[in-house]
Protein backbone atom coordinates (compact mmCIF):
# COMPACT_ATOMS: atom_id res chain seq x y z
CA UNK A 1 0.00 0.00 0.00
CA UNK A 2 2.74 2.25 0.66
CA UNK A 3 4.47 1.83 -2.83
CA UNK A 4 0.95 2.63 -4.36
CA UNK A 5 0.65 6.25 -2.28
CA UNK A 6 4.38 7.11 -3.36
CA UNK A 7 3.72 6.01 -6.80
CA UNK A 8 0.48 8.27 -6.73
CA UNK A 9 2.20 11.49 -5.25
CA UNK A 10 5.04 11.13 -8.17
CA UNK A 11 2.09 10.86 -10.65
CA UNK A 12 -0.18 13.56 -8.63
CA UNK A 13 -1.19 15.80 -11.28
CA UNK A 14 -1.84 13.10 -14.06
CA UNK A 15 -4.50 11.70 -11.37
CA UNK A 16 -5.98 14.91 -10.89
CA UNK A 17 -6.90 15.63 -14.28
CA UNK A 18 -8.01 11.92 -14.44
CA UNK A 19 -10.11 12.34 -11.53
CA UNK A 20 -11.99 15.62 -13.22
CA UNK A 21 -12.54 13.71 -16.53
CA UNK A 22 -13.80 11.10 -14.68
CA UNK A 23 -16.17 12.55 -12.37
CA UNK A 24 -17.61 14.43 -15.94
CA UNK A 25 -18.14 11.17 -17.71
CA UNK A 26 -20.25 9.90 -14.80
CA UNK A 27 -22.08 13.19 -14.03
CA UNK A 28 -22.71 13.37 -17.55
CA UNK A 29 -23.90 9.49 -18.46
CA UNK A 30 -25.77 9.02 -14.92
CA UNK A 31 -27.48 12.40 -14.18
CA UNK A 32 -29.25 10.97 -10.65
CA UNK A 33 -26.27 11.06 -9.10
CA UNK A 34 -25.67 14.75 -8.69
CA UNK A 35 -27.86 15.43 -6.35
CA UNK A 36 -26.27 12.56 -4.04
CA UNK A 37 -22.67 13.49 -5.19
CA UNK A 38 -23.66 17.09 -4.14
CA UNK A 39 -24.69 16.53 -0.49
CA UNK A 40 -21.15 14.69 0.11
CA UNK A 41 -19.49 17.76 -1.20
CA UNK A 42 -18.61 19.27 2.11
CA UNK A 43 -17.96 16.46 4.53
CA UNK A 44 -15.61 14.86 1.77
CA UNK A 45 -14.00 18.39 1.35
CA UNK A 46 -14.10 18.66 5.56
CA UNK A 47 -11.84 15.51 5.53
CA UNK A 48 -9.69 16.63 2.86
CA UNK A 49 -8.72 19.73 4.98
CA UNK A 50 -8.46 17.37 8.48
CA UNK A 51 -5.86 15.86 6.65
CA UNK A 52 -3.93 18.83 5.45
CA UNK A 53 -4.53 20.63 8.62
CA UNK A 54 -3.23 17.50 9.97
CA UNK A 55 0.36 17.83 7.71
CA UNK A 56 0.88 21.47 9.21
CA UNK A 57 2.43 21.86 13.05
CA UNK A 58 0.20 24.13 15.08
CA UNK A 59 3.12 25.90 16.81
CA UNK A 60 4.20 26.59 12.57
CA UNK A 61 0.77 28.45 12.45
CA UNK A 62 1.06 30.44 15.64
CA UNK A 63 4.66 31.83 14.04
CA UNK A 64 3.00 32.39 10.66
CA UNK A 65 0.35 34.59 11.93
CA UNK A 66 3.09 36.62 13.15
CA UNK A 67 4.49 37.74 9.61
CA UNK A 68 2.79 40.63 8.84
CA UNK A 69 4.68 40.96 6.07
CA UNK A 70 2.99 38.04 3.81
CA UNK A 71 -0.04 38.58 5.61
CA UNK A 72 -0.20 41.79 4.19
CA UNK A 73 0.75 40.98 0.69
CA UNK A 74 -2.05 38.55 1.15
CA UNK A 75 -4.74 40.94 1.92
CA UNK A 76 -3.60 43.05 -0.57
CA UNK A 77 -3.82 41.09 -3.51
CA UNK A 78 -7.09 39.54 -2.52
CA UNK A 79 -8.86 42.68 -1.53
CA UNK A 80 -7.01 45.33 -3.59
CA UNK A 81 -5.52 44.04 -6.53
CA UNK A 82 -7.74 41.48 -7.35
CA UNK A 83 -11.57 43.43 -6.62
CA UNK A 84 -9.88 46.34 -9.79
CA UNK A 85 -9.19 42.94 -12.05
CA UNK A 86 -12.61 41.31 -11.49
CA UNK A 87 -14.04 45.08 -11.46
CA UNK A 88 -12.96 45.19 -15.24
CA UNK A 89 -13.58 41.39 -16.35
CA UNK A 90 -17.15 41.67 -15.16
CA UNK A 91 -17.78 44.45 -17.15
CA UNK A 92 -17.82 41.96 -20.17
CA UNK A 93 -21.34 40.30 -18.58
CA UNK A 94 -22.28 43.01 -17.48
CA UNK A 95 -26.12 43.09 -19.45
CA UNK A 96 -26.79 39.81 -17.65
CA UNK A 97 -27.13 40.05 -14.24
CA UNK A 98 -27.66 36.27 -13.00
CA UNK A 99 -24.29 35.78 -14.44
CA UNK A 100 -22.50 38.79 -13.64
CA UNK A 101 -23.91 37.93 -9.93
CA UNK A 102 -22.27 34.71 -10.23
CA UNK A 103 -18.68 35.83 -11.50
CA UNK A 104 -18.79 38.40 -8.77
CA UNK A 105 -19.52 36.18 -5.72
CA UNK A 106 -17.10 33.68 -7.04
CA UNK A 107 -14.31 35.77 -8.02
CA UNK A 108 -14.51 38.41 -5.42
CA UNK A 109 -14.60 35.66 -2.52
CA UNK A 110 -10.28 34.36 -1.73
CA UNK A 111 -10.47 30.87 -1.12
CA UNK A 112 -9.75 29.14 2.45
CA UNK A 113 -10.12 25.54 1.61
CA UNK A 114 -8.71 23.15 -0.84
CA UNK A 115 -6.00 26.47 -1.97
CA UNK A 116 -4.12 24.92 1.11
CA UNK A 117 -4.02 21.55 -0.19
CA UNK A 118 -2.49 22.99 -3.76
CA UNK A 119 -0.33 25.49 -2.29
CA UNK A 120 1.61 22.55 -0.54
CA UNK A 121 1.64 20.34 -3.54
CA UNK A 122 3.24 22.92 -5.38
CA UNK A 123 6.01 24.21 -2.33
CA UNK A 124 3.91 26.70 -0.98
CA UNK A 125 3.54 27.76 3.03
CA UNK A 126 0.77 26.45 3.59
CA UNK A 127 1.35 27.17 7.35
CA UNK A 128 1.71 31.04 7.11
CA UNK A 129 -1.62 30.79 4.45
CA UNK A 130 -3.68 28.90 6.75
CA UNK A 131 -2.69 31.43 9.40
CA UNK A 132 -4.52 33.86 6.99
CA UNK A 133 -7.72 31.69 6.22
CA UNK A 134 -9.25 33.75 9.03
CA UNK A 135 -8.98 36.86 8.29
CA UNK A 136 -9.43 36.20 4.52
CA UNK A 137 -12.57 34.72 5.72
CA UNK A 138 -13.57 37.38 8.17
CA UNK A 139 -13.08 40.63 5.08
CA UNK A 140 -14.74 38.95 2.70
CA UNK A 141 -17.93 38.05 4.64
CA UNK A 142 -17.67 41.79 5.23
CA UNK A 143 -16.70 43.78 1.96
CA UNK A 144 -18.66 41.52 -0.72
CA UNK A 145 -21.58 43.36 0.19
CA UNK A 146 -19.94 46.24 -0.13
CA UNK A 147 -18.29 44.79 -3.81
CA UNK A 148 -22.08 43.73 -4.75
CA UNK A 149 -23.38 47.41 -4.08
CA UNK A 150 -20.12 48.84 -6.19
CA UNK A 151 -20.18 46.40 -8.91
CA UNK A 152 -23.71 45.37 -9.50
CA UNK A 153 -26.31 47.85 -8.14
CA UNK A 154 -28.68 47.29 -5.12
CA UNK A 155 -30.86 44.12 -6.58
CA UNK A 156 -27.64 41.95 -6.39
CA UNK A 157 -27.33 43.07 -2.54
CA UNK A 158 -30.71 42.80 -1.60
CA UNK A 159 -30.46 39.45 -2.47
CA UNK A 160 -27.31 38.36 -0.66
CA UNK A 161 -27.62 36.19 2.52
CA UNK A 162 -24.28 36.15 4.30
CA UNK A 163 -25.57 32.98 6.61
CA UNK A 164 -24.17 30.46 4.30
CA UNK A 165 -20.26 32.16 4.75
CA UNK A 166 -20.92 31.35 8.49
CA UNK A 167 -21.79 27.96 8.23
CA UNK A 168 -18.98 26.85 5.23
CA UNK A 169 -16.27 28.64 7.69
CA UNK A 170 -17.60 26.73 10.64
CA UNK A 171 -18.25 23.08 8.94
CA UNK A 172 -14.72 23.46 7.09
CA UNK A 173 -12.35 25.33 8.41
CA UNK A 174 -13.39 25.86 12.54
CA UNK A 175 -14.15 22.01 12.80
CA UNK A 176 -11.58 20.17 11.33
CA UNK A 177 -8.91 22.60 12.47
CA UNK A 178 -9.96 21.91 15.40
CA UNK A 179 -10.04 18.43 15.32
CA UNK A 180 -6.71 18.04 13.54
CA UNK A 181 -5.25 20.55 16.66
CA UNK A 182 -6.99 18.04 19.15
CA UNK A 183 -5.68 14.91 16.92
CA UNK A 184 -1.96 16.53 17.20
CA UNK A 185 -2.48 17.00 20.94
CA UNK A 186 -3.60 13.10 21.37
CA UNK A 187 -0.76 11.99 19.28
CA UNK A 188 1.94 12.14 22.29
CA UNK A 189 -0.54 9.90 24.49
CA UNK A 190 -3.02 7.71 22.68
CA UNK A 191 -1.49 5.07 19.78
CA UNK A 192 -4.61 5.52 17.51
CA UNK A 193 -3.97 9.39 17.06
CA UNK A 194 -0.29 9.02 16.78
CA UNK A 195 -1.16 6.75 13.66
CA UNK A 196 -4.12 9.12 12.39
CA UNK A 197 -1.51 11.72 12.20
CA UNK A 198 1.20 9.71 10.82
CA UNK A 199 -0.49 8.29 7.85
CA UNK A 200 -3.17 11.55 7.18
CA UNK A 201 -0.15 12.85 4.84
CA UNK A 202 -0.36 9.81 2.75
CA UNK A 203 -4.65 10.06 1.75
CA UNK A 204 -3.72 13.51 0.73
CA UNK A 205 -3.76 12.29 -3.12
CA UNK A 206 -6.90 10.11 -3.00
CA UNK A 207 -8.94 12.14 -0.85
CA UNK A 208 -8.25 15.05 -3.38
CA UNK A 209 -9.00 12.69 -6.36
CA UNK A 210 -12.15 11.91 -4.71
CA UNK A 211 -12.88 15.19 -3.82
CA UNK A 212 -12.17 16.49 -7.59
CA UNK A 213 -14.39 13.66 -9.48
CA UNK A 214 -17.37 14.35 -6.64
CA UNK A 215 -17.84 18.25 -7.17
CA UNK A 216 -17.61 17.43 -11.14
CA UNK A 217 -19.91 14.70 -10.94
CA UNK A 218 -22.32 16.52 -9.08
CA UNK A 219 -22.54 19.99 -11.44
CA UNK A 220 -21.37 19.06 -14.46
CA UNK A 221 -25.04 17.93 -15.73
CA UNK A 222 -26.72 21.51 -14.28
CA UNK A 223 -23.54 22.94 -16.36
CA UNK A 224 -24.64 20.94 -19.61
CA UNK A 225 -27.92 22.31 -19.65
CA UNK A 226 -27.23 26.20 -19.97
CA UNK A 227 -23.91 25.88 -21.81
CA UNK A 228 -24.72 28.45 -24.46
CA UNK A 229 -24.84 31.13 -21.66
CA UNK A 230 -22.43 29.96 -19.53
CA UNK A 231 -19.55 29.41 -21.99
CA UNK A 232 -19.47 33.43 -22.22
CA UNK A 233 -17.76 32.81 -18.77
CA UNK A 234 -15.02 30.47 -19.49
CA UNK A 235 -12.33 32.83 -21.19
CA UNK A 236 -13.32 35.32 -18.40
CA UNK A 237 -12.55 32.85 -16.13
CA UNK A 238 -9.34 31.56 -17.64
CA UNK A 239 -8.39 35.13 -18.01
CA UNK A 240 -8.71 35.80 -14.42
CA UNK A 241 -6.08 32.98 -13.71
CA UNK A 242 -3.62 34.21 -16.25
CA UNK A 243 -3.94 38.26 -15.05
CA UNK A 244 -3.91 37.32 -10.97
CA UNK A 245 -0.96 34.69 -11.43
CA UNK A 246 1.40 36.75 -12.55
CA UNK A 247 0.72 40.00 -10.28
CA UNK A 248 0.48 37.99 -6.70
CA UNK A 249 3.76 36.63 -8.09
CA UNK A 250 5.23 40.00 -8.43
CA UNK A 251 3.37 41.35 -5.75
CA UNK A 252 5.14 39.20 -3.12
CA UNK A 253 8.91 39.54 -5.00
CA UNK A 254 8.31 43.25 -4.48
CA UNK A 255 7.53 42.64 -1.01
CA UNK A 256 10.98 40.10 -0.56
CA UNK A 257 9.00 37.53 0.19
CA UNK A 258 10.69 33.71 0.28
CA UNK A 259 10.00 31.35 -2.11
CA UNK A 260 7.63 29.20 -0.37
CA UNK A 261 5.66 32.81 0.90
CA UNK A 262 5.57 33.66 -2.86
CA UNK A 263 3.99 30.48 -3.92
CA UNK A 264 1.87 30.76 -1.67
CA UNK A 265 0.88 33.77 -2.51
CA UNK A 266 0.39 33.41 -5.37
CA UNK A 267 -2.10 30.48 -5.00
CA UNK A 268 -3.84 32.91 -2.80
CA UNK A 269 -4.77 35.40 -5.44
CA UNK A 270 -5.68 32.60 -8.08
CA UNK A 271 -7.63 30.06 -6.03
CA UNK A 272 -10.96 31.35 -5.48
CA UNK A 273 -14.26 30.34 -2.90
CA UNK A 274 -16.32 28.51 -5.45
CA UNK A 275 -17.22 25.35 -3.33
CA UNK A 276 -17.99 28.16 0.06
CA UNK A 277 -20.47 30.57 -2.46
CA UNK A 278 -22.04 27.56 -4.04
CA UNK A 279 -24.57 27.25 -0.88
CA UNK A 280 -25.04 30.94 -0.99
CA UNK A 281 -26.05 31.21 -4.95
CA UNK A 282 -28.19 28.45 -4.76
CA UNK A 283 -30.17 29.96 -2.24
CA UNK A 284 -30.22 33.05 -4.17
CA UNK A 285 -34.43 34.28 -5.39
CA UNK A 286 -35.64 32.37 -8.63
CA UNK A 287 -34.57 35.19 -11.11
CA UNK A 288 -30.94 34.34 -10.41
CA UNK A 289 -31.07 30.88 -11.28
CA UNK A 290 -28.30 30.52 -13.72
CA UNK A 291 -25.75 32.49 -10.82
CA UNK A 292 -24.97 28.64 -9.31
CA UNK A 293 -24.13 27.13 -12.26
CA UNK A 294 -22.03 30.45 -13.22
CA UNK A 295 -20.09 29.85 -9.79
CA UNK A 296 -19.80 25.58 -10.54
CA UNK A 297 -18.65 26.25 -14.09
CA UNK A 298 -16.30 28.49 -12.23
CA UNK A 299 -15.25 25.72 -10.31
CA UNK A 300 -14.48 23.15 -13.14
CA UNK A 301 -12.22 26.42 -14.90
CA UNK A 302 -10.33 26.25 -11.31
CA UNK A 303 -9.68 22.82 -10.96
CA UNK A 304 -8.40 22.40 -14.46
CA UNK A 305 -6.08 25.58 -13.52
CA UNK A 306 -4.81 24.39 -10.22
CA UNK A 307 -3.85 21.07 -11.46
CA UNK A 308 -1.95 22.97 -14.33
CA UNK A 309 -0.64 25.29 -11.38
CA UNK A 310 1.12 22.76 -9.25
CA UNK A 311 2.91 21.41 -12.11
CA UNK A 312 3.62 24.86 -13.22
CA UNK A 313 4.43 26.91 -10.58
CA UNK A 314 7.08 25.43 -9.16
CA UNK A 315 9.17 25.89 -12.15
CA UNK A 316 8.30 29.72 -12.48
CA UNK A 317 8.72 30.64 -9.00
CA UNK A 318 12.21 29.66 -8.13
CA UNK A 319 14.67 30.61 -5.74
CA UNK A 320 16.99 33.59 -7.13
Amino acid sequence: MRAVLTWAERHQVTLFLASIVVGAVVGLLLPPVARPLEAVINPMLGLLLFATFLGVPFTAIGRAFSDWRFLTVVLVLNFVVVPVVVFGLSRLVAADQAILLGVLLVLLTPCVDYVIVFTGLAGGDRSRLLAATPLLMLLQIALLPLFLALFAGGEALAAFDPLPFVEAFVLLIVLPLGLAALTQVLAARLPLAQAVEREAPAAMVPLMMLTLATVVASQISGVGDALGRLLLTVPLFVAFAAIVAPLGALLARTARLDLSGRRAVTFSGVTRNSLVVLPLALALPADFALTPLVVVTQTMVELLVMVAMVAIVPRLIRAG
